[in-house]
């Protein structure tokens, strides 16, 4: 995305990209429900924004992000999969790992579809939602306003240390649409995070790679050993796949149920959001939304990335 290209940044509502859960509050005849992007109903796992929900008038449906918060601090996004893992939250969990709902539009206002009105009306509505209820855990996504692009690109490189993706620019002049209209919204997201890694062992896909190996484990060097560090299995095109499949089937070492060791060779360029401590992972570092790049040809198992290299991309 190259913004300058789209007009004058007063033509849109910009906001931070956020790194939480995507999700609705619906607030429909008398019930509650917190839905995930996925479609997934969430509304057990976040008892506390239930709550607040039923302070909405009837007829509300609002669209933002949960976050993990800590005061005025957004918490990295392992805080929020706590919840996500487990079928009944605690009072304590609740307490330790406190939420909020981050909203960016009002879809529905007291029983009235706004979908088709333009996103400056929506936003109006918003704020006077946010502003009458007054709610701890309900807050109104903030508005980032800069004169020029060139200011947001410096804004925008804020974002690692904000915990944030990068920037949403939104016509003022949208309307909802599932589907985005090409130009009414747009993802300006900061590079992801990359490591070169050497390929350890191969896991046939589903559907209709099942009779592919397309899931794939990565590991960096610690102390003379690769240590399996991430899994990927998006990034590859169907040919380079075919390619890697007869390669692995050809230069396997041992089979473990679905997964076969290979023999290490192959560095990979792997891309990521973001890295946090784990201490339930051997590394002791999980990494999200990893995916390849491309194939090292150019360098030597000897060359791929340690994990002190990942740590130090950890401690910025």
């Amino acid at each position: 995305l190259e913004p300058e290209g789209l007009g004058s940044p007063n033509e849109f509502a910009i906001e931070w990209k956020w790194d939480g859960i995507r999700s609705q509050i619906v607030s429909r005849e008398g019930q509650i429900a917190i839905w995930s992007r996925g479609e997934e109903l969430i509304t057990q796992s976040f008892p506390e924004l239930s709550l607040m929900a039923k302070e909405l008038d009837d007829g509300t449906v609002l669209d933002g992000e949960i976050l993990a918060f800590a005061g005025d601090q957004v918490k990295p996004f392992a805080e929020l999969q706590k919840r996500l893992q487990r079928n009944k939250v605690s009072d304590k969990m609740v307490r330790e790992n406190p939420v909020v709902f981050l909203a960016f539009d009002c879809l529905q206002y007291r029983g009235q579809d706004l979908r088709d009105r333009p996103l400056s009306e929506r936003r109006k509505a918003l704020e006077q939602l946010v502003a009458e209820k007054n709610l701890d855990s309900l807050r109104a996504s903030p508005l980032i306003e800069a004169p020029n692009w060139l200011e947001l690109h410096a804004l925008r490189s804020e974002s690692r240390t904000r915990q944030v993706e990068g920037l949403m620019l939104k016509r003022w002049t949208s309307v909802y649409q599932m589907g985005r209209k090409k130009g009414d919204w747009w993802k300006w997201k900061i590079d992801p995070m990359t490591l070169d890694a050497v390929m350890l062992y191969a896991q046939a896909g589903h559907g209709r790679r099942a009779n592919l190996y397309t899931d794939y484990t990565f590991g960096l060097w610690k102390d003379g050993v690769l240590v399996p560090f991430a899994k990927a299995y998006s990034g590859l095109s169907n040919e380079e796949i075919g390619k890697l499949d007869a390669w692995i089937r050809k230069n396997t070492l041992e089979k473990f149920g679905p997964v076969r060791s290979v023999k290490q060779a192959k560095v990979f360029e792997i891309a990521f959001e973001g890295i946090q401590k784990s201490p339930r992972h051997k590394a002791g570092i999980a990494v999200r939304f990893p995916r390849i790049l491309r194939e090292r040809v150019d360098k030597k198992i000897e060359d791929a990335d340690s994990l002190q290299s990942a740590m130090e991309l950890l401690n910025g």
